[in-house]
C-alpha cells in the first residue's frame, strides 16, 4: 500500500482506537486507582510486546537506543499515569477535546527544538487552537462545578510529552522498524514500571472483587489495542507522515471520546462546542497547505 493510503488508513485506526480509550480509563477507575491503571497498562504492553515483537530488538542500532529512551520517558511513561489521574477531576470527553492541543504543541516543539519549518498559518493556527483550549476549560468549569479544571493541566503536560515523542521519532528513527520502536520503548519502561508497583502500595491496597475484575479487564483492552497495538501504527505513521499529520490523530479522537461520553451521560455546553470547533480550525490551519 501507498504510503499515502496508508497514513490515512492509519489515522483513522488510531482515532477509533484511542477515541475509544478515555471512557476505558473512565470506567477502570470505578475498581483502581490511577497508579494500578498506570502501572498495569505499561506491564500487560510490555508484556504482549515483547511477545509479538522480542526478534525486532536486533534492528535497534545501538547507538539510537537513547532515544528510544527518550520517546519511553516522554511519549509513554508518564502518560499512563497523567490520563486517569485527568479524568479523576474532569470527564473523558473534555480531556480527549484538552488532547487536540498536540499538533500544536508538536508544531512549537519541532519549530524551536528540532529545526522543522513553519507556515505562518500555522502559527495562526497555534492560536487559535489555544484560544479554543482555554474557552473550552473556562465554560466546563461554569457548568460543572463538581469537576476540577486544574486537572486539565495534566493533559497539557501529556501533549507536550507525544509532541516530543513524534518529533524524536520522524528525526532520528524513521530508520527503524516500527514494531522494533515500539517494543524497544516498552522493554526500557519495565523496570520503572516494576519500581512504581513496588513503592506505591499497589500490593498492599488490591482487593480482589468484582469491581476490579473488570477494571483489569479495561485495562487489558487498553494495554493491548490502546497502547501496543496502537502505538505500533503511530510509530509507523509519524515514519512516514510529516509531524504535525501524525499528531493530528487528536483532533479526530474528540469525535469519537464524546459520542462514548454522551454515551455514559456526559454532556458538553454549547460554548464547549464553540471551544471545541475552535481547536478543529486551529488543526485545519496547521494542516492546511
Amino acid at each position: 500500500m501507498k504510503n499515502n493510503y496508508l497514513k490515512w488508513l492509519l489515522l483513522f485506526g488510531l482515532s477509533f482506537i484511542w477515541g475509544s480509550s478515555y471512557i476505558l480509563n473512565k470506567f477502570a477507575l470505578t475498581g483502581l486507582t490511577y497508579i494500578q491503571i498506570g502501572v498495569l497498562r505499561l506491564l500487560i504492553s510490555a508484556l504482549f510486546l515483547l511477545l509479538i515483537g522480542y526478534s525486532s530488538l536486533k534492528k535497534i542500532p545501538k547507538h539510537k537506543w537513547k532515544y528510544i529512551v527518550y520517546i519511553a520517558l516522554l511519549g509513554s511513561f508518564f502518560q499512563a499515569f497523567l490520563y486517569p489521574l485527568a479524568m479523576t477531576g474532569i470527564d473523558s470527553s473534555v480531556a480527549s477535546i484538552l488532547n487536540s492541543l498536540t499538533p500544536l504543541n508538536t508544531l512549537i516543539i519541532g519549530f524551536s527544538i528540532f529545526g522543522f519549518a513553519f507556515k505562518k498559518h500555522q502559527l495562526l493556527g497555534v492560536f487559535v487552537g489555544l484560544v479554543g483550549a482555554i474557552l473550552l476549560i473556562l465554560k466546563g468549569a461554569e457548568i460543572s462545578s463538581d469537576q476540577n479544571y486544574w486537572f486539565a493541566i495534566y493533559i497539557v503536560i501529556s501533549s507536550i510529552g507525544i509532541a516530543f515523542n513524534v518529533n524524536i521519532l520522524k528525526k532520528y528513527l524513521t530508520d527503524v522498524p516500527a514494531l522494533a520502536v515500539t517494543t524497544g520503548v516498552f522493554t526500557v519502561l519495565i523496570i520503572p514500571s516494576i519500581i512504581t508497583l513496588l513503592f506505591s502500595g499497589f500490593l498492599k491496597d488490591f482487593v480482589w472483587e468484582s469491581q476490579t475484575q473488570a477494571a483489569i479487564g479495561y485495562i487489558t483492552i487498553l494495554a493491548v489495542f490502546g497502547t501496543g497495538i496502537a502505538t505500533i501504527m503511530y510509530n509507523r505513521m509519524a515514519q512516514i507522515a510529516t509531524p504535525v499529520f501524525s499528531a493530528s490523530v487528536s483532533y479526530i479522537i474528540p469525535i469519537v471520546a464524546i459520542f462514548w461520553g454522551m454515551m455514559d451521560g456526559e454532556q458538553l455546553s454549547f460554548g464547549q462546542f464553540i471551544a471545541c470547533g475552535l481547536i478543529l480550525m486551529g488543526i485545519y490551519l496547521v494542516n492546511r497547505k
